[in-house]
């Protein structure tokens, strides 16, 4: 009797990777958002050619574009072909420039701090998940202490003396040091989240048949952590990634609008939008244009993520 193939029934065998991209492209705003996300991160990387192409700068001011008053001269806050998005008022600096310029800060500390956040909470999560008893215990408390502080109040009260300390080490000065302190203190208050979430995966798949065989055959801890466990926790690991970014990139506005972060003569969105709260009333072109890029930002990525996440999860209804 001849055996029927599975290609003979219109049945074609599929990867794992192969289903997840299916399921990320029936998404409906799985592709927009890559899109959206990838050009946003190409404006901010190429920013100096952009602006070179354009023609506009972030620090050469522009006379024409404002009145003797400092007030921008058209509508929309001076939007025109030399100025896509108007001006700064009182200054006349190009603010798309500002903006492309401002995200490069942004999205480096955003970065770092993601993958900060990522080691440390993997390698602290495996440990507990995997060895469990007494080093679980230790670092479940230690976790709970840290979770248990107002990590923004704290990120705010830390700010004067650690920033000083940075600057006196030599390691960092001005706006050198306000950035690092930002990506230490962020990673120090973020990492307790993310080895949550990998000491729940570990505690499962430390179980599973092939982890108990490999156990039994004599397997020593390192090559069971490394070959058997950290290549089945990508997944949790790319959907954090997607999620945690954006919200770094939030908080690193809020926290130089705040006067934490990056201070002046240099630009990131959270001094936009603080110093464009003195003309919301006569120039609102000038607050809502980096608000809404902002939001569109944070919006965009946070889209990506969740359409990584329903990709990448086997239990998905998606076809």
């Amino acid at each position: 009797m001849q055996s029927v193939k599975p290609q003979d029934l219109g049945l074609v065998s599929r990867s794992p990777r192969e289903l997840a991209w299916r399921r990320f492209k029936a998404n409906k705003v799985a592709i927009p958002s890559a899109v959206a996300s990838l050009s946003i991160a190409f404006f901010a990387i190429f920013a100096p050619v952009i602006a070179w192409i354009i023609n506009v700068s972030p620090t050469e001011r522009d006379a024409n574009s404002i009145t003797a008053r400092g007030e921008t001269i058209g509508v929309l806050g001076g939007i025109s072909w030399n100025h896509p998005l108007g001006v700064e008022p009182g200054i006349g600096y190009d603010l798309l420039a500002r903006l492309m310029y401002g995200s490069r800060i942004s999205f480096m500390v955003a970065v770092i701090t993601t993958f900060a956040t990522v080691a440390i909470g993997l390698m602290i999560g495996i440990a507990s998940g995997y060895y469990r008893g007494r080093v679980d215990s230790i670092v479940g408390r230690f976790t709970d202490f840290l979770l248990s502080f107002p990590s923004f109040f704290m990120i705010i009260a830390l700010s004067v003396p650690m920033i000083q300390r940075i600057e006196k080490s030599g390691i960092a000065r001005d706006n050198g040091a306000r950035i690092l302190y930002l990506i230490l203190i962020l990673s120090f208050f973020g990492w307790p989240y993310f080895s949550r979430i990998i000491r729940s995966q570990v505690l499962s798949l430390r179980e599973r048949d092939y982890v108990v065989a490999a156990r039994a055959l004599g397997a020593s801890n390192r090559r069971i952590i490394f070959k058997e466990l950290l290549p089945n926790l990508w997944t949790p690991v790319i959907v954090y990634v997607s999620l945690a970014l954006p919200g770094y990139l939030a908080a690193e506005a809020v926290f130089s609008y705040l006067g934490v972060g990056v201070q002046p003569p240099s630009a990131t969105w959270g001094l936009i939008i603080a110093d464009s709260t003195k003309y919301i009333l006569n120039e609102p072109t000038y607050f809502f244009v980096p608000a809404a890029s902002l939001i569109l930002v944070v919006l965009s990525f946070n889209l990506l993520g969740d359409a990584i996440r329903d990709a990448l999860d086997p239990k998905s209804e998606q076809n």
